[in-house]
């Protein structure tokens, strides 16, 4: 699989608010991004507030950009702050420090990714890999 289709990008996002129905959470909103970054799908949840679009894409385009899931990206500011900083003008949807925004790949080689927010950091990181899963494809490791 070189890239992730919308029927796939469907699934994640489906999948991902099912999780978050399961566990009881806020409501969720998710971003599906192509490898270039470019959002494939987007939905939100009723009751999800309108900045969560930029948040699930800062999340997502963030860890495309460094490389990292956004998980990483929030160990990076803490350990070298300055640096994480000086990124968010550099990066053309910004950086969002927060675990939810997680890489997927297609034999190591990144063909996108999912970012989700609403919850905690840690529950959007939970609902990513479940919609991740779902359409079957793999998470970075």
């Amino acid at each position: 699989m070189s890239h992730i289709s919308l029927d796939q990008a469907r699934i994640i996002i489906a999948t991902a608010f099912a999780k978050g129905q399961e566990l009881s959470l806020k409501p969720l909103s998710v971003v599906v991004l192509d490898a270039g970054g470019h959002p494939i799908a987007f939905e939100r949840q009723d009751g999800a507030s309108s900045g969560r679009f930029a948040i699930a894409t800062g999340k997502a385009a963030g860890a495309l950009f460094l490389g990292v899931p956004s998980r990483k990206v929030g160990e990076m500011a803490l350990e070298r702050p300055t640096f994480l900083a000086s990124l968010g003008p550099l990066a053309p949807s910004g950086i969002v420090p927060a675990a939810g925004g997680v890489i997927v790949v297609d034999h190591d080689r990144a063909i996108g990714a999912v970012g989700v927010t609403g919850d905690t950091s840690d529950n959007d990181e939970t609902a990513a890999l479940a919609g991740i899963a779902a359409a079957g494809l793999a998470a970075q490791a």
